[in-house]
């Protein structure tokens, strides 16, 4: 492994089990949620109550992992968030929210965050038909959303859009053939979170 690569990486069933919830969206991981916490050839382990900074600590983790974030940039979304009017909890969620690669995965261009970020990764999305491969690149209301011409024909596109045009999109969101709209940013009550992000808000403001 590359000495520049700081990303840890770790089988995602895992961190599931860790963190206690399926953050990564994928039903394969349910079943691992319902088996014990029993070591292979073990006895199951005996936890101590948890304390205040190991919650804490499992709160961010669930939020970092459910956007595929790092520490760096979750704790940059905090500083901002921290600075707008509002709760500083929900205004941390807004702008994952607004992500593109979030957005191109609530969409239903694609059917988890991490092939959503991969995809813009590789070009192959636009807003407001320009070309945008970042997918920390925040959207704002009026937004549009399209799959560049030059992908319209990739099979794994075309097989998510038979799939996102026969179901329901956000509310804030709205999908017509190969283009999608932010009708506007989405409110709290809108956003499915896996964690507590109140606690998140008192782990930074140490």
């Amino acid at each position: 492994m590359s000495k520049n690569n700081t990303r840890k990486t770790a089988p995602k069933g895992k961190i599931v089990r860790r963190l206690g919830a399926n953050i990564f969206g994928n039903q394969k991981y349910d079943k691992l949620l319902s088996r014990k916490a029993t070591p292979p050839g073990g006895q199951p382990r005996r936890h101590g109550k948890q304390s205040i900074y190991g919650l804490q600590l499992q709160e961010k983790q669930k939020i970092r992992f459910s956007y595929g974030v790092s520490e760096r940039q979750l704790h940059k979304v905090y500083t901002l968030a921290k600075k707008m009017e509002g709760v500083t909890g929900s205004n941390m969620l807004i702008l994952l929210e607004s992500r593109l690669d979030n957005v191109v995965y609530r969409l239903g261009f694609c059917t988890t965050r991490p092939q959503a970020r991969q995809l813009v990764c590789h070009g192959h999305f636009a807003v407001n038909g320009r070309k945008v491969d970042i997918p920390s690149a925040r959207v704002s209301a009026g937004d549009v959303i399209s799959i560049r011409e030059n992908s319209k024909d990739m099979k794994v596109l075309k097989e998510n859009l038979e799939v996102a045009s026969a179901v329901s999109q956000p509310a804030w969101l709205s999908l017509s053939g190969t283009e999608g709209t932010v009708l506007r940013l989405p409110e709290r009550s809108e956003i499915v979170c896996l964690a507590d992000e109140q606690v998140v808000v008192e782990y930074y403001a140490k």
